[in-house]
């Protein structure tokens, strides 16, 4: 799979004028804005790493979706449509949508109810000091390395595009970010996100529409794309039997497993990055409803990422298949900005794209700065200190967390392929977590030690699949994506049978001490009272979420045959 790793083509270098500049700069100058804004509410720590808990559902929603847009999604996700064709929307109906309704429905009420801070805390009620140290790092680790992949795409696209130095981009994109969140903590990162969201749309929108008038609609997309590379290509099933080959290297099994189980659901529901929007919301209803209203666009969003990867290949039939200086999967978007559209409509493309790297760093940092903050400095190392003690640190952390993300950035560029160097990351460290919280959270009987020995276990096997039985070719994958999905289904069996046999040898909790923290336990409070006006039917977490699921399968069907 290509990415935005690889070196963007030279003849990318986009036509700017002042005018694409301008646009570019009023962005940057109204993000300054509202984290100024914001700076204002942030008074406590809860407010700076949670907003206070205070956000209506629609915004926290917004910033749930707009969290995730970032590199893999704008390019990684364009450059899989080019290269494997409607394969690509099960990254979207399958492997999101679920997941995204599992966290408003079942997991969110343990998350908020708990009163927690993050999600590696839950684990600290649920577990002990073991589990919840090991996960905290685990997850600040994981986070600085994909706020760095962010940062370094992003660096790229801007390089090739403006003729930016990559070192240049990455500087003034992490100060940008360093000083909005610094400024007005969550707060600010979950409104830039909202901002980011409608300016993403706007770039990509009008590039879709151009595109498809270009390429005779839908209608000749899939005439050529059927001629050129087969009738598999426009579906997004055929060619999955088991035993079955297909440039994708999965077979149904492991799409529905490894990545429509084991991988989304470990991601949506225990990254932090994610959850932390919800958290923020003003009361246990707007939780849950938070990942349900993120739903609904992200079924949408391979309308305007998947769709112009197609759009590329028809445009630029030698994708992917270029000498070293030529065009690859991952110069979908820019092919498309370069050959479409005009100045000033360039330079909102250009600033929705650096809309969207920054958002998948800023979500990245803000988690990053809660869990090191509160998770293993004032846990472990400075406790008991005031919480004015704690906002300071968390400003001093959030700094740190971007300068460590610019290093992490250019150590990205040692990997050859984004996509796969982050669904990597989830499936080393994501789906132990998951399988962690989905065996804790439903048998009572799970004990402290099984905890740290099924997270620990799952993210061992995960890596041995990936850098010995694949790696060394032990075993025979056809592709890193499938390589991926294996070790995702290998960490959590691993995990979950590790699990299982320590309980039997271990002692567990009373059930006393599992109140709220276990399925069908309630803690005092449990039933919080709904907020005036929540009996509305647009309100009901449980009307949106199956609402979610219906619209998702009927998309897939126009793509199924």
């Amino acid at each position: 799979m290509q990415s935005p790793t690889t070196t963007l083509a030279a003849g990318l270098r986009l036509p700017t004028n002042g005018l694409d500049y301008a646009i570019l700069a009023i962005y940057f100058v109204v993000v300054l804005g509202i984290g100024f804004m914001a700076r204002r509410s942030v008074k406590t720590s809860l407010d700076f790493f949670l907003s206070g808990r205070s956000l209506p559902a629609w915004v926290t929603g917004l910033a749930f979706v707009s969290a995730n847009l970032g590199a893999t999604e704008i390019l990684g996700m364009a450059a899989n449509g080019a290269q494997y064709g409607v394969y690509t929307v099960h990254w979207y109906w399958i492997g999101a949508i679920p997941a995204m309704v599992f966290l408003g429905l079942v997991m969110m009420p343990f998350y908020y109810m708990s009163k927690v801070r993050s999600v590696p805390e839950f684990l600290l009620h649920r577990f002990g000091a073991s589990s919840h140290l090991l996960s905290s790092i685990i997850f600040a680790v994981s986070s600085v390395l994909i706020a760095g992949v962010n940062l370094y795409a992003m660096a790229l696209v801007l390089q090739a595009l403006l003729g930016w130095p990559q070192w240049l981009a990455i500087v003034i994109a992490g100060l940008f970010v360093l000083a909005y969140i610094t400024i007005g903590g969550l707060s600010s990162a979950i409104y830039n996100e909202v901002l980011q969201f409608f300016v993403i749309l706007a770039a990509l929108i009008p590039l879709t529409i151009v595109g498809l008038k270009r390429v005779g609609g839908w209608d000749g997309i899939s005439d050529s794309l059927s001629h050129s590379h087969g009738d598999s290509f426009m579906s997004a099933w055929q060619g999955t039997g088991i035993g079955s080959s297909n440039p994708l290297g999965a077979n149904w099994l492991t799409i529905v497993l490894g990545l429509g189980f084991v991988m989304s659901f470990g991601y949506w529901t225990t990254n932090f990055a994610e959850v932390q929007r919800a958290l923020s919301a003003k009361n246990l209803s707007a939780a849950k409803r938070t990942p349900l209203i993120a739903a609904f666009p992200k079924i949408l969003i391979p309308m305007v990422v998947v769709v112009p990867g197609l759009i590329a290949l028809v445009m630029e039939p030698s994708l992917g298949k270029a000498g070293k200086d030529g065009l690859q999967y991952n110069d979908a978007i820019p092919v498309l900005m370069r050959d479409l559209l005009p100045n000033g409509v360039l330079g909102i493309a250009v600033t929705g794209l650096l809309a969207a790297f920054m958002a998948g760093m800023a979500a990245n940092v803000s988690s990053f700065n809660t869990v090191f903050t509160n998770d293993i400095w004032g846990a472990y190392v400075k406790k008991g200190r005031s919480d004015g003690y704690y906002l300071k640190t968390g400003r001093v952390v959030t700094a740190v967390g971007v300068f460590i993300g610019m290093g992490t950035a250019f150590i990205a560029g040692s990997f050859s392929n984004i996509m796969n160097y982050l669904q990597t990351l989830f499936s080393f460290f994501n789906v132990p977590l998951f399988v962690v919280f989905i065996i804790g959270m439903f048998w009572k009987r799970t004990t402290a030690a099984a905890g740290f020995w099924g997270l620990l276990s799952g993210t061992v096997a995960a890596m041995v699949n990936y850098f010995w039985f694949y790696k060394q070719g032990v075993i025979s994958i056809p592709s890193d994506q499938g390589a991926n999905f294996v070790s995702s289904i290998v960490a959590f069996v691993v995990g979950g049978v590790v699990m299982f046999v320590v309980t039997m040898f271990t002692k567990s909790k009373p059930v006393e001490e599992l109140a709220g923290l276990v399925y069908g336990t309630k803690s005092p409070g449990m039933e919080e009272p709904p907020a005036e006006g929540d009996d509305a039917w647009y309100r009901k977490p449980a009307l949106l979420g199956w609402g979610a699921i219906v619209l998702a399968a009927i998309c897939y069907i126009p793509f199924s045959f």
